[in-house]
């Protein structure tokens, strides 16, 4: 069967779907901000709730940020740096996390990579302590890149090749964008991850896994001063890095036509899909849109 892809385009922008979210008050929530002297951004919330904290490493990097012969590589990393560290052997990061009755995941979209451990408040060092493992001295061995990159593979086949409209959003990226890195998806392309070597691995690991590169967000069961001084502790002597970080300052051009296109695959019912662009996030245009 088909799907039918409208793009009724106007002024440049981020692009949204044209669901409508419903409207919620907002809520106040207090936090403590401030930066260590490499750069790391960190951002503290103390919730006696429950006794449980979510530590977060988010870095500034996702598939906007890639080479265009590299597609996939932040994606990737995300699952690469699971891998180990100098001082936690391969395949135990998890076990640490569920080891203490913790769980643990990271994802990552076309702006950042996310990594996430939900702790008992008692393991709260524990969580600091593997995310600047993962931050200082991750495992980038030809072992992991090899298994990583058939993980990634199969994830492709399940998410998008074999699955129903798999190919919607791809597409829509695409003819979305003609210019800006947005036109594909953090997934990225097989074949350039297949013609990476080990140096192309180290050089992505050197430009952005670095601490003024991310932010450290910590909600929960926690003492605010307390958490600081574990927060030192862990991540204050990680060296900044050495290279500039690259950041797209590319800007789509506006189109001033509807593109359409018609999509014939296996699917079994046709589908229309609209897509349109909206202002940036951040501006107060795009808190009026949605």
């Amino acid at each position: 069967m088909r799907f039918t892809s409208f793009l009724f385009l106007s002024a440049a922008g981020a692009l949204a779907s044209s669901a409508a979210w419903g409207q919620t008050e907002a809520r106040q929530i207090e936090f403590t901000e401030f930066d260590l002297d490499n750069g790391l951004h960190v951002i503290l919330h103390e919730d006696h709730s429950t006794p449980l904290v979510a530590v977060t490493v988010l870095y500034h990097v996702g598939s906007k940020n890639e080479r265009t012969d590299r597609t996939g590589m932040a994606h990737f990393f995300e699952h690469l740096l699971f891998e180990g560290s100098e001082n936690i052997a391969r395949g135990e990061f998890d076990a640490y996390v569920e080891n203490a009755g913790g769980i643990l995941n990271a994802n990552t979209t076309q702006d950042r990579t996310f990594y996430y451990e939900l702790l008992p408040s008692n393991q709260l060092e524990l969580g600091l302590w593997l995310e600047s493992e993962r931050m200082l001295h991750a495992k980038i061995e030809q072992i992991g890149i090899d298994t990583q990159n058939e993980v990634v593979k199969e994830e492709k086949r399940q998410r998008y090749d074999n699955q129903p409209y798999g190919q919607l959003l791809p597409t829509t990226m695409a003819m979305a964008y003609d210019e800006h890195p947005y036109q594909w998806t953090p997934i990225g392309s097989m074949e350039h991850l297949d013609a990476a070597d080990h140096a192309d691995f180290m050089e992505f690991y050197e430009t952005f896994y670095v601490p003024e590169n991310a932010t450290l967000s910590i909600a929960g069961d926690l003492d605010v001063d307390e958490t600081r001084d574990l927060i030192e502790k862990y991540f204050q002597d990680i060296p900044r890095g050495g290279r500039d970080i690259p950041r797209p300052t590319i800007i789509e051009p506006a189109r001033t036509a509807e593109v359409r296109d018609t999509i014939y695959g296996k699917d079994r019912l046709p589908l229309v899909v609209q897509a349109y662009p909206i202002p940036a996030q951040g501006t107060p245009d795009y808190y009026a849109v949605d």
